[in-house]
């Protein structure tokens, strides 16, 4: 199943969304407390960062950019 999450991006300060693959059951575990790599070991690792900080990938390229 898949769920949309939304949350405030610290870097930008927009709210974003993204569609996360958990349950409705998995995400209500998480947010009582549940460490969410222990309720889904399926998602992504941005969209575990996304779900815990709000931080989008493209935050984390505005603010670790790569050196060219």
């Amino acid at each position: 199943m898949t769920i949309i999450i939304s949350r405030k991006s610290p870097v930008t300060g927009k709210t974003n969304q993204r569609k996360v693959d958990i349950t409705h059951d998995q995400y209500l575990e998480w947010l009582g407390g549940k460490l969410i790599q222990n309720v889904s070991s399926t998602l992504t690792v941005d969209d575990r960062e996304f779900m815990i900080s709000g931080c989008t990938p493209a935050d984390f390229d505005y603010l670790y950019p790569e050196d060219k």
